[in-house]
C-alpha cells in the first residue's frame, strides 16, 4: 500500500526536477496527497448508512479528474491573469498522476483510473497479500505521516526555512509515532472493527499533513 505520507515524500523528491515556478512544487506535493481524501466521502457514506462502493480509489484517482483540474486552473489563471494559478493546477494534476501511477505499482487492489467509466486496473490481482500486512497497512499510515514530518523538519533545518514552526512539528512527529505504535496493537486486537477507529483518526491526520505542507511550502 502506498500511504499518503509516502505519496507526499515521492512528490517532494520529484520537486528537484521541476522548473522554479511559483506554486508549482507545493502543488505537486499536494496533488500527490489529495486523492486519498476520498476517505472523507467513505466516512460520510458510512455515517449516513449509504453504500460505500466506488468511493475509494475512483473519482479522485481518475484521469478525467486530472483533465478537469488542468482545465479549471487554466481557465482561472487566464481570467484573473495570474500565471501562478496555472502553476498550482499543473502541479496538482501532475501530482495526482504520480499518485495514480504509484498506487498501480505498489497497491494490492485495483484503481478505477477511467472513472466514471467502468473498469478497474489491478496489476496485483493474482498476488495473495499476507494477513499480517493487511492488518498493519492501515496503522502504517501514521508512520508515513511521521516520516513526512521528519523529512520536512530535516530539510527546514538544513535550509534555514520555517524555523519557528519546527518545535510544533516535533510535537506532531511524536504524536504520529505514538499513534502508529498504539494503533498497530489495536489493529491486531480488533480485526475488522479497527477500521472505524482508523477512519476517525486518519482523516484529522491527513488534514494535518496537508496543512503542514501548505504551512511549510517555502521549505
Amino acid at each position: 500500500m502506498a500511504q499518503a505520507g509516502i505519496h507526499a515524500l515521492v512528490g517532494m523528491a520529484a520537486c528537484r526536477w521541476l522548473p522554479p515556478r511559483t506554486w508549482l512544487a507545493p502543488g505537486l506535493v499536494l496533488g500527490n496527497m489529495l486523492p486519498d481524501a476520498d476517505i472523507l466521502a467513505m466516512a460520510v457514506a458510512t455515517v449516513a448508512g449509504l453504500p460505500t462502493e466506488r468511493l475509494h480509489r475512483t473519482f479522485t484517482h481518475s484521469l478525467f479528474t486530472v483533465a478537469v483540474v488542468f482545465l479549471v486552473f487554466q481557465v482561472v489563471a487566464s481570467v484573473i491573469r495570474r500565471p501562478e494559478w496555472w502553476n498550482l493546477g499543473l502541479g496538482l494534476g501532475l501530482g495526482i498522476l504520480m499518485h495514480i501511477a504509484l498506487d498501480l505499482a505498489i497497491w494490492f487492489r485495483g484503481v478505477e483510473i477511467l472513472w466514471p467509466l467502468p473498469g478497474k486496473v489491478d496489476l496485483w490481482r493474482d498476488v495473495v497479500v499476507p494477513n499480517w500486512w493487511s492488518t498493519l497497512e492501515l496503522p502504517a499510515e501514521f508512520l508515513s505521516f511521521a516520516l513526512l514530518f521528519l523529512t520536512l523538519h530535516c530539510l527546514a533545518r538544513r535550509q534555514g526555512t520555517d524555523l519557528s514552526f519546527l518545535r510544533r512539528l516535533r510535537f506532531w512527529i511524536l504524536i504520529q509515532c505514538l499513534l502508529f505504535v498504539s494503533l498497530a496493537v489495536l489493529a491486531f486486537a480488533l480485526g475488522e472493527c479497527y477500521r472505524v477507529v482508523h477512519g476517525a483518526l486518519y482523516l484529522p491526520s491527513l488534514g494535518l499533513a496537508i496543512g503542514v505542507v501548505i504551512r511549510m511550502r517555502s521549505t
